[in-house]
């Protein structure tokens, strides 16, 4: 009875959006996997999208909140590298030169697209479920696993920047200290100040005291 209870309270947190989350994530998953091939979801960009789309499919507040976290500064320098390139005609970070590559389908390019809104999405969605303050640490978690994972498949790719930095294309020795770096770089720069902002922007309610969403 309680189950069924707080399955259905859970799932009412986005009565149409879980459903659009469905088909996006089939839509865009299906087309990545054909064009991209399967390493190309190690990306925790990438891992934001699956983990997100779940998230809001069953009003998980916790898995979207720790996918708020990975998912409010990282597209920032996507964006920015993009619309560097064209501006300037040159690439500041890297990592979107794909996007130029006439070898791929213009299509399956546009998908990509979807960094410039992802931001805004993640606000909207933490708004209707509340932010989980254990976020910072389950993303931590994910981040930290994910870096390993990404120090061995597709070395080439260099996944996450698990083998070379996306500044100085530098790569430190050995390898469990450039993880380790890259690791705390992404803890102190990017999800312990997004946490601090999500816990300022949705303060934890009361029991007994929640707003009715809108």
């Amino acid at each position: 009875m309680s189950t069924t209870l707080t399955l259905a309270t859970t799932t009412s947190a986005f009565p149409r959006a879980r459903w659009l989350a469905l088909v996006w994530l089939a839509v865009w998953g299906v087309t990545y996997s054909l064009v991209w091939g399967w390493a190309n979801f190690l990306h925790l960009c990438n891992i934001a999208v699956i983990l997100t789309c779940v998230g809001i499919w069953r009003g998980n507040s916790l898995l979207i909140s720790s996918q708020a976290v990975s998912s409010l500064f990282a597209p920032l320098f996507w964006d920015l590298d993009v619309f560097w390139r064209l501006v300037l005609g040159r690439h500041l970070i890297g990592g979107t030169e794909y996007m130029w590559d006439s070898g791929f389908p213009l299509v399956v390019r546009l998908l990509s697209l979807y960094h410039v809104v992802w931001p805004v999405l993640m606000l909207w969605a933490v708004r209707r479920v509340r932010y989980e303050p254990r976020a910072l640490f389950v993303q931590s978690a994910i981040a930290i696993v994910v870096l390993g994972v990404s120090r061995y498949v597709r070395p080439e790719l260099n996944l996450n920047f698990a083998h070379r930095d996306p500044f100085f294309n530098l790569a430190l020795r050995p390898g469990i200290l450039h993880l380790a770096v890259t690791a705390t770089v992404l803890f102190v720069v990017a999800y312990w100040p997004t946490h601090l902002l999500l816990r300022w922007l949705f303060p934890q309610v009361p029991a007994g005291h929640e707003e009715p969403r809108r």
